[in-house]
């Protein structure tokens, strides 16, 4: 037995060398297989429990554990008899599986990643198309249906003809076929009247959702629910609307005369004082009712009269019916504005940023004051050197009314009595300063002095005692034809300033809450335009001092007690208020004797007050007074802490220059219809030049935030 045993360890000893010399060609051989194993696998990878992992840099999949094992199991096989450690190869397979691990689960989570990302996109892309199926087919079925209701009313007319020459026929031969063809006229009639009542609305109907634009659509259904409340709400502030109304109707009147007078010299009375009232008062009306925006005004303004006057000159010099080609013009620029408001270019004014209007606001209250001196200066001029009692009386009743509305309006914001009588003093403080100064003219001591009163006719006619309509044939086709180029400029002046004063009006600092409806306002103004051309009246357009004040006059104002100012809490948004102060300024022209008897020096200080009462709020007319004053003494979000004063005074400074050229650019009559491209001149500075020397942080601190 024990030789046995030793006999076979012998052998063993024997055999050893060639075992070992085995493993040392076999091993790496085996190696070498499993790698081109492993590649050929990762071509054709299977499913199992071990995965393959891409390597980066290559585009193979390796099974790291699967070579691992077998290498270092073979390794290990040859050298275990020999005693040597398979501790290495333990180590090694431990961090291959570790690594094969975390590429497995970065893997699966890229894969995971774009799969959601894949399913994103095509559920979006099909949510997309189903969209466009959807509004496609809509669009097909209002198409069918619009045709649908024309032919059935073409049928009708058919029909009406057809019994009308029937009629004809029985007319001439006998009366009994008279009475049958009569009969089938009323017949016919009563059928092109059913189609008209049911078809026609739905042919309005469909027309307007063919040619509106979603913009458009949206400003019609945001302000259609809110359009009944409109009317109501003004019934619930009768404290706040009474005293809104009559203010307001003296700041509307006082333009319409002003500008009425002045419109009277330029077009040799073909247009005056009653076609300014008539054309505001029925603009008023028209604007209140069909408008997006009923907190906005329309009224004449000085750019819209050097337009006029314009082209009156032209058609003087041309020997043309300045009438028919003004309402050529007018009606021309009413179809451009209308496409403008259904196609949504409302829109664009978005990129028209605070630069711009502040700028604009600027320009408008200097005219206003600029205008009231040049009136009472005017008293000066023409009186005689030796006695100037007569100016300056004029003055002190301008200054007077100035200082008293100014101050009444103010009186909310004082410490005496309680809240409810300094509302009643703020409401109905500026109608009672306009009336006392007008009686104190009326009074025996102060009818020496001859202060001079409103230019007004006796008795109500339009000028030259023309007819209501214009004669829009005197003027051959061609003409007819070329004064769409005209309107042209009329629709940029229009867009530019309709769309900038409704722009302030929907300012955030003024809490309105029903929306903004821009295309919808363009529409309006444009069948206003139409309208008023077609008569003979002026044109209106938005006016900004006008909408600004009714703002102010519907808002509920409390102390701010950090910064001493009256804020806005809440604005009662009602077209009634409009739509009764434009009805009052309408009917004045039935009260042109009781007109004559207000001062033009009271009417100068209304436009001292609106001109006053505009720069409220804007903050380029409060950077000029800060730029001079110290710096500790200002809220530390003000601009001049923020940025500091030389980059405040230069971004102030190049509005004032801006707003130099504006109103030096207002003042050529020449150039006056070219008004829209210095408009496009404040946005191009603002958009191409100023980023150039300041960042957005520093335009965010101005409140001048680019949009985005």
């Amino acid at each position: 037995m024990h030789c046995h045993h030793h006999h076979e360890n012998v052998n063993n000893q024997a055999e050893r060398p060639r075992h070992r010399c085995c493993s040392f060609f076999t091993a790496p051989f085996i190696a070498l297989l499993l790698v081109i194993s492993a590649q050929f696998t990762s071509a054709f990878p299977t499913p199992g429990h071990h995965r393959s992992v891409l390597v980066k840099g290559s585009g193979h999949f390796i099974n790291h554990r699967s070579i691992s094992g077998a290498f270092c199991s073979s390794y290990a096989g040859s050298k275990g008899n020999a005693g040597l450690p398979s501790d290495g190869c333990q180590s090694a397979r431990s961090v291959v599986l570790q690594a094969t691990s975390k590429d497995k689960i970065e893997f699966q989570r890229s894969l995971l990643e774009a799969k959601i990302a894949n399913d994103i996109k095509d559920t979006v892309v099909k949510e997309e198309k189903q969209r466009i199926e959807v509004v496609t087919k809509k669009i097909d079925q209002e198409k069918e249906e619009l045709e649908v209701a024309v032919k059935e009313v073409k049928e009708a007319v058919k029909e009406v003809s057809k019994s009308a020459i029937n009629l004809g026929g029985a007319v001439i031969s006998s009366n009994t076929e008279m009475k049958e063809a009569v009969q089938g006229v009323s017949q016919s009639a009563k059928k092109v009247g059913g189609a008209f009542i049911k078809k026609v609305p739905k042919i309005f109907r469909r027309s307007f959702t063919l040619l509106a634009t979603g913009e458009m659509r949206n400003d019609f259904l945001r302000r259609r629910k809110h359009y009944v409340s409109d009317w109501t709400v003004a019934f619930k502030k009768k404290r706040q609307v009474i005293p809104a109304v009559l203010f307001l109707y003296f700041a509307c009147l006082a333009p319409a005369v002003s500008f009425g007078s002045i419109s009277s010299e330029v077009t040799n009375g073909s247009m005056g004082v009653v076609e300014y009232l008539l054309g505001s008062g029925v603009a008023g009306m028209l604007y209140s009712i069909l408008c997006g925006q009923p907190m906005a005004f329309v009224a004449p303004t000085g750019l819209t009269l050097a337009f006029i006057s314009g082209l009156f000159r032209f058609c003087s010099l041309s020997e043309l019916p300045f009438f028919s080609v003004y309402a050529w013009v007018g009606i021309w620029t009413s179809l451009f504005m209308s496409l403008l408001g259904l196609s949504g270019s409302s829109k664009l004014i978005r990129f028209c940023t605070r630069f711009t209007d502040e700028v604009f606001n600027g320009m408008l209250s200097v005219n206003f004051i600029y205008e009231a001196f040049v009136s009472l200066r005017r008293n000066f001029v023409n009186a005689d050197p030796m006695n100037l009692t007569m100016p300056f009386v004029a003055l002190s009743m301008a200054l007077g009314t100035f200082f008293g509305t100014y101050n009444v309006v103010k009186f909310e914001a004082s410490k005496f009595f309680n809240s409810k009588y300094r509302k009643i003093i703020k409401n109905f403080g500026p109608v009672s300063v306009i009336c006392l100064f007008t009686l104190f003219n009326l009074s025996p001591w102060a009818q020496k002095f001859h202060v001079p009163t409103l230019s007004v006719p006796d008795t109500f006619q339009l000028a030259g005692g023309r007819s209501f309509l214009v004669g829009l044939k005197d003027i051959p086709v061609n003409i007819r034809l070329l004064c769409a180029f005209p309107a042209c400029l009329v629709t940029c002046l229009f867009f530019m300033d309709q769309n900038i004063s409704v722009r302030l009006v929907n300012d955030p600092d003024n809490k309105l809450k029903k929306g903004a409806a821009y295309n919808l306002d363009m529409i309006a103004l444009g069948i206003i335009t139409g309208v008023l051309s077609i008569f003979g009246l002026p044109w209106m357009c938005g006016a900004t001092v006008q909408s600004m004040n009714h703002v102010r006059a519907m808002a509920e104002t409390k102390l701010n007690e950090e910064t001493n100012q009256m804020e806005i809490t809440e604005v009662t948004e009602t077209r009634m208020t409009g739509f009764v102060i434009h009805a009052m300024l309408a009917s004045t022209v039935m009260l042109l004797p009781l007109i004559k008897k207000i001062p033009i020096p009271v009417v100068s200080g209304v436009f001292l007050f609106l001109g006053r009462k505009l720069m409220t709020g804007n903050t380029f007319i409060k950077r000029i007074t800060d730029s001079i004053a110290e710096s500790s003494r200002l809220p530390d979000k003000n601009p001049l802490n923020l940025l500091g004063r030389k980059k405040m005074n230069i971004y102030t400074g190049v509005q004032v220059l801006c707003l130099m050229g504006l109103f030096a650019f207002k003042s050529i009559p020449a150039i006056t219809i070219f008004f829209p491209a210095m408009i496009g001149v404040l946005m191009s500075i603002r958009a191409f030049v100023l980023p150039n020397y300041f960042s957005e942080e520093e335009f965010v601190a101005l409140k001048d935030p680019t949009y985005q």
